[in-house]
């Protein structure tokens, strides 16, 4: 269909009330990206050409959450909240543009996916003037029934307008809907507001286009992809249901989960095959992750690359700009930040590696720190490859340690050590003689006193 213009409406003018949330609604996250977001995504999966988004406050803040996504999507403010139809034609100045399918969808939606968007396009394109996305469900109480007779739509009836023969029906509305570009504007200011509540519904148009003899379907789609979020409780089963697919697909991938359902992705995650993650993992946004690596247990990943064969864990936490190349090791309770561990380098333990680069086949012992911040700015620390730090080691920067170079334990270096140099810097050690029973005499009388 790319010879086929669509407009996408995204309808986001709700205030949230029951996030109970000081932001929009559509910008609460799902797997770590915004609900509305997942929107976008989906719509530009199908082939949109342009992105109408209608919102009732919070424009500029809810354009600078698409922008990176959909940089020239148009803003429109529904001023007042008058139903569906209504804010629909908030995006009249779109719609006139002329587009061959509008595909009209929800904010607060995130599990739609392009697959059906793509179906409902065609069958616009097949000539139908409306299309219902719909689903099936063994408990449809409280929904909008999909009433169909030959593969037609002919209503849409309301759970509480439904005769007991319809509420037996178990075809539901789903919201979504793709109308012909070319109808629209028509259909939409025939739309009245005789109802209880005096609102505009869009689900009117399904009478409206079946009497100007139009083709008019309902779509199946799975009941999941159509949810919407209203609260906090709804946003966190979204998220299990978002959870779970991504678990399934990264396993049907080549990607071993020894535990799926303790490992949480994020949107953007990417793991390669034949790599292994251990129970209670956390990916935050920005990983990649090559094939043949091992990520251990409890583990907290974050804007971060992990090369081919590289083993992360466990207790570990990588921050934003943490670079693991092939074969590097990073072990338990260590914090990589803003550094690049080479090919076949080791952090093992009980370290924090930040605004640092870690040479080839160097050997980081454990308790080392670099001291990369003075209060005002970061500094960065240069480890040479194959270099050896001991334990216990403070590296002040900004400073470098030359390739083949080995830093004594328990030493705080200050200055730049050459390739191949022994660097110790620490106070010498001084015993005192027998000086050890006489201060325990001391400290006791001390402490009885007390």
């Amino acid at each position: 269909m790319t010879d086929q213009k669509c407009l996408s409406i995204i309808l986001a003018a709700g205030d949230g009330t029951r996030m109970k949330s000081r932001e929009p609604k559509v910008l609460n996250r799902i797997a770590g990206l915004e609900m509305i977001n997942h929107v976008v995504l989906a719509a530009n999966g199908a082939g949109q050409s342009d992105l109408a988004i209608v919102v009732g406050r919070d424009a500029e803040i809810i354009q600078q959450a698409v922008a990176p996504l959909a940089p020239d999507a148009e803003m429109f403010v529904q001023k007042e909240r008058q139903g569906t139809a209504h804010a629909v034609l908030a995006a009249r100045g779109a719609i006139a543009r002329g587009y061959d399918t509008v595909l009209v969808m929800f904010g607060d939606s995130p599990l739609i996916d392009p697959v059906s968007l793509t179906e409902a396009r065609s069958r616009i394109a097949r000539g139908a003037a409306v299309v219902v996305m719909g689903f099936h469900t063994a408990d449809p109480g409280g929904y909008g029934r999909l009433i169909t007779d030959g593969g037609q739509l002919i209503a849409i009836r309301e759970h509480k307008d439904a005769s007991e023969a319809e509420r037996l029906i178990t075809f539901c509305n789903g919201g979504l809907m793709a109308i012909s570009g070319a109808k629209l504007l028509e259909m939409l200011d025939l739309i009245g507001n005789d109802n209880a509540k005096g609102e505009y519904y869009l689900t009117d148009i399904v009478e409206i286009a079946r009497k100007q003899g139009e083709l008019v379907v309902a779509m199946e789609t799975e009941g999941e992809n159509l949810l919407g979020v209203n609260t906090r409780a709804e946003l966190a089963g979204v998220e299990a249901i978002w959870q779970e697919r991504r678990r399934k697909e990264c396993m049907l991938n080549g990607v071993t989960l020894i535990d799926p359902g303790t490992v949480y992705f994020s949107h953007d995650t990417e793991i390669g095959a034949d790599t292994t993650i251990e129970p209670n993992v956390f990916f935050g946004t920005g990983v990649k992750i090559a094939g043949k690596a091992r990520i251990r247990a409890f583990s907290h990943l974050e804007g971060t690359l992990v090369g081919e064969g590289a083993e992360v864990g466990p207790f570990a936490r990588l921050r934003p700009g943490a670079d693991l190349r092939a074969n590097a090791k990073v072990g338990n309770f260590c914090e990589i930040k803003k550094a690049t561990i080479h090919t076949g380098a080791k952090v093992n333990h009980l370290s924090y590696i930040g605004d640092a680069n870690v040479g080839a086949g160097a050997n980081i012992g454990a308790g080392t720190i670099t001291c990369n911040y003075d209060g005002y700015a970061k500094h960065v620390t240069d480890i040479g490859e194959n270099s050896f730090i001991g334990s216990n080691s403070s590296l002040i920067a900004p400073v470098k340690i030359g390739a083949g170079s080995y830093v004594a334990s328990g030493s705080v270096v200050t200055d730049d050590v050459g390739p191949e140099d022994l660097a110790i810097g620490r106070a010498r050690q001084v015993n005192k003689k027998g000086l050890a029973a006489r201060l325990r005499a001391r400290l006791s009388g001390q402490a009885r006193k007390k």
